[in-house]
């Protein structure tokens, strides 16, 4: 397992969108029209505004080659067939050649390769890790490699195509029966599509006439499960295992720190266990994140997969998302983190990434403002990962129609694009605030305040958990609902934290068990400190059976140093005046936009 006590703060960004300064923004537009952010642009000034945040590692989403409708036939790159291409830009998970970089992404085509070794170079030079997408499950409808190295052949060049499964096939085949999903293949360009026999699609679909609601611009990988009875052929080694390992050394060896892996349970656990072992002995320091929407495989893909992390989707995640959305219970929380004890460590929890809506989207809050509960409960309830997704932290609502993509509350990753707010952002490179704002100021600041907690603050990096939840629930003036509080310790820095879901303000009244005083170490007594995040001092009766109570804002947060470790980081907010203008415009604490 990888090992730091450095507390992964991870930021995902798109280089395609995060630094394309054009404004264009000409829905379904070509590369010629709206442009795209390159490698390049990640100069060490760029790469250290990022790192301000409190980010130490960060996720390049869409640099592998993949399918699109750009024509680069003039770099000796073979066009795609536009009608199985989603968007103009294409899906970043459609990959055509796992040995190459997306040349959009490039300043010279030619030089892909060299300009991001050297994006490598430039992220360590800063300390922070780099780590990028392995999609192992599936390849655009056409794959063909023009930079694979060592004699490695395609992926299908010997498949036995008139078999539905076959051991060695790199794909399975519907025998007999030519690709005809419901939608036009003949609609671009001057070929049509023509795929004969037609090949399962990525998400599992095995029949040609797949829809437009399916994966139908991939092709299922084939690792020696056989669909039609259930049965596994594992031994021999099946041949997509040798050739996916191969590209997993590959890339490992350009330098970085690691992989997310796409989809990770939709291979068989067998090959993890077999190519993971192999990868790290090779680069000791190489960790991998799954991709994962199901508990039940949680310990599986941890233990015997031999993962570094996973998502927790579907447990953290959507739980925030029901409190915040559906008004379920706070007190749900506590669940939460029971379901994963003993690995909630090695979870990655997030608010927002380019599967999910956006949190200040019309499908989500609605409100940037209302993240901050959410905010610290996922990113300090553990020691595991955080990540983050670029334009985030400064509240993007995603209400963009791009293309293909449309207005569906993310940002896209099939269209050429730039956003408003990252942009404003960047600055043609600046990385300042001077055209953010107020708003966005605001989050920003929050989100840095937060992010650079968790790995200032030793309680957070590297402390243990205790949730103050069940003794709790019945308290007086401590609502389960809209309230979650518990403890962070180590040593002497032992911090209370504070979550108020509700959207009215309030005094909150809590009790700390004799318990947690018996295995933080806290010292009972009266002390004041100071909130971590807004500079408010606060006077507190730490005792087992006197409830302490603070004043909370509406849809706020409180980390309150209760140790003998109380300093103030250096990063905290103003205080008054920060938490002012967010109240600043009058009703409900929005501010004016």
């Amino acid at each position: 397992m990888y090992d730091s006590k450095e507390k992964l703060i991870i930021y995902q960004l798109f280089p395609r969108i995060m630094t394309n300064t054009n404004a264009n923004c000409v829905p379904w537009g070509t590369l010629a029209q709206n442009g795209s952010g390159k490698l390049n642009d990640y100069t060490s000034h760029v790469l250290r505004s990022i790192r301000d945040l409190g980010v130490n590692c960060l996720w390049f989403t869409g640099v592998i080659e993949h399918a699109t409708k750009t024509d680069f036939s003039e770099y000796g790159i073979d066009p795609d067939n536009p009608n199985v291409v989603k968007g103009e830009a294409g899906s970043p998970y459609a990959i055509k050649d796992y040995y190459d970089i997306d040349p959009a992404l490039a300043e010279s085509v030619p030089d892909r390769m060299k300009e991001f070794e050297n994006l490598v170079r430039r992220v360590h030079n800063e300390n922070m890790k780099i780590i990028i997408d392995n999609v192992p499950n599936h390849t655009a409808r056409v794959y063909h490699s023009d930079k694979a190295t060592n004699g490695v052949e395609d992926f299908g060049l010997r498949d036995n195509t008139n078999m539905n499964f076959a051991a060695d096939n790199n794909y399975y085949y519907i025998s007999n029966q030519l690709f005809y999903p419901s939608i036009n293949l003949s609609a671009e360009g001057d070929k049509p599509y023509v795929e004969f026999p037609a090949k399962a699609t990525g998400n599992d679909c095995f029949t040609a006439f797949c829809g437009p609601n399916d994966w139908y611009e991939t092709v299922k990988l084939n690792y020696g499960h056989d669909y039609n009875d259930g049965s596994d052929h594992f031994d021999p080694i099946p041949d997509t295992w040798h050739k996916m390992l191969h590209i997993l050394k590959f890339w490992a060896s350009k330098g970085i720190d690691g992989f997310r892996c796409d989809m990770v349970f939709m291979v068989p656990l067998a090959f993890w266990h077999w190519a993971i072992p192999q990868v790290k002995e090779l680069y000791p320091h190489i960790f991998f994140i799954g991709e994962i929407y199901d508990v039940a495989l949680y310990r599986p893909f941890l233990d015997y997969g031999c993962f570094d992390y996973l998502y927790d989707k579907v447990n953290l995640y959507d739980t925030l998302v029901g409190i915040e959305t559906q008004g379920w219970s706070a007190a749900q929380l506590t669940g939460c983190w029971q379901t994963v004890d003993g690995i909630g460590d090695r979870m990655v929890n997030f608010l927002e990434n380019h599967d999910e809506v956006r949190f200040g989207s019309r499908a989500y809050a609605g409100d940037s403002l209302r993240v901050v509960p959410s905010l610290v409960v996922s990113a300090m309830i553990s020691r595991g990962p955080f990540l983050m997704y670029y334009g985030q932290e400064l509240g993007e609502p995603a209400r963009d129609n791009e293309g293909f993509a449309g207005e569906n509350n993310r940002t896209t990753i099939f269209d050429y694009w730039s956003v408003s707010t990252i942009r404003r952002w960047y600055h043609d490179g600046a990385c300042d605030d001077s055209l953010l704002s107020p708003h966005e100021r605001w989050l920003r600041n929050v989100y840095k305040s937060v992010l650079t907690l968790c790995n200032e603050r030793e309680a957070l990096r590297e402390g243990a958990f205790f949730d103050l939840m069940y003794v709790n629930l019945r308290l007086p003036g401590f609502n389960p609902h809209t309230n979650f509080a518990f403890l962070r310790y180590k040593g002497d820095d032992i911090l209370l934290i504070m979550a108020n879901f509700s959207k009215e303000a309030g005094h909150v009244s809590l009790v700390i068990p004799d318990l947690a005083f018996e295995m933080s170490g806290l010292e009972r007594g009266e002390i004041v400190t100071s909130d971590l995040l807004w500079g408010k001092p606060h006077k507190l009766n730490l005792s087992s059976t006197l409830p302490l109570t603070v004043y909370m804002s509406a849809g706020d947060a409180l980390v309150l140093p209760i140790g003998k470790k109380k300093a103030l980081t250096d990063h905290k907010m103003s205080g008054s005046a920060l938490r002012g203008e967010k109240k600043s415009s009058g009703k409900g604490g929005k501010s004016k936009k």
